[in-house]
């Protein structure tokens, strides 16, 4: 099996598993994405009958988009950097708040191959989950390409809404 098959192999099974949860506790989910420009969002819908539980996904790539559309604060943007715990936990409570979902995840990283800083190094990607009351964040330093670094974030993505909904 080719990694590429293996790779959309799990994330299906992490798509099932978020949709059986979801279904279960009645819960909404939106996703607000950077580095994996709607990789999260796709994974999900491409399980039938998401639309019982996917709200909306948000593609803010831009930090413009992030404060536009996500209500990120340009002094967040401008202190802390795209790629930090402040913007990502904006960003899932701004998509909760405007989407009405009960439940997001935020992801803001530096996939590749540029763009990376000695205090930013290509992989490293911000993660938050939560709604508009309580969030978490957490840093990961992800290793390999482009490609790869996005389809670990998605799967990391994916794995943190099935653990927020487990804990609760």
């Amino acid at each position: 099996m080719s990694d590429n098959v293996a790779n959309d192999a799990e994330l299906q099974a992490l798509s099932e598993r978020l949709q059986r949860a979801c279904l279960a506790q009645r819960l909404s989910v939106t996703t607000a994405e950077s580095c994996t420009g709607g990789g999260v969002a796709s994974a999900i819908t491409d399980i039938a009958g998401s639309s019982a539980y996917f709200e909306t996904g948000y593609v803010t790539y831009s930090n413009s988009a992030k404060t536009r559309l996500l209500n990120v604060p340009p002094a967040t943007l401008e202190t802390c950097g795209a790629v930090s715990r402040e913007t990502v936990i904006a960003m899932v409570v701004g998509a909760c708040r405007e989407s009405g979902a009960d439940l997001g995840v935020a992801i803001s990283g530096v996939a590749g191959p540029g763009g990376g800083s000695p205090e930013k190094p290509v992989g490293t990607v911000w993660f938050a989950w939560g709604d508009v009351h309580d969030q978490q964040a957490t840093c990961l330093h992800l290793a390999g390409g482009r490609r790869a670094v996005r389809e670990q974030a998605v799967r990391v993505a994916l794995e943190g809404l099935i653990r927020w909904i487990d804990a609760a």
